[in-house]
C-alpha cells in the first residue's frame, strides 16, 4: 500500500527553503518510505516515539515524519540541519 505525503505547514516552509540537491536526496528516500513508512531502525523515542526519521548523513540534515494509518498518510513534521537537534525539537513543539 502506498501512503500519501503531506506536510505540517511549518515543515513545508522548511522544505521550500532547502537547496534543490538536498530536496532531491530527501525525495528519493521519501518515495521509499511511502511504500513502507514503518522502518524500525528509524523509529524515534521519547516525546517522538510515534515518529520516524530520515537522515542525510553526508549533508547533516534530518527529516521527521509521522504515520497516520487512518488516512494512510505520511506527514513531514520537521526538516532541518542536525545542528543541536533543531529538527527534533521543532517536531516536538509542533506535535503538542
Amino acid at each position: 500500500m502506498t501512503y500519501k505525503l503531506s506536510f505540517h505547514p511549518k515543515a513545508l516552509e522548511e522544505w521550500n527553503n532547502l537547496d534543490n540537491r538536498i530536496k532531491k536526496r530527501f525525495k528519493k528516500k521519501l518515495a521509499e518510505r511511502l511504500d513502507n513508512p514503518h522502518v524500525p531502525k528509524s523509529k524515534l523515542h521519547g516525546d517522538l516515539s510515534h515518529c520516524y526519521k530520515i537522515k542525510l548523513l553526508k549533508d547533516g540534515y534530518r527529516l521527521v515524519y509521522q504515520v497516520n494509518e487512518n488516512s494512510v498518510t505520511v506527514m513531514v513534521v520537521a526538516v532541518g540541519q542536525r545542528d543541536k537537534s533543531k529538527a527534533y525539537e521543532a517536531a516536538i513543539k509542533r506535535l503538542k
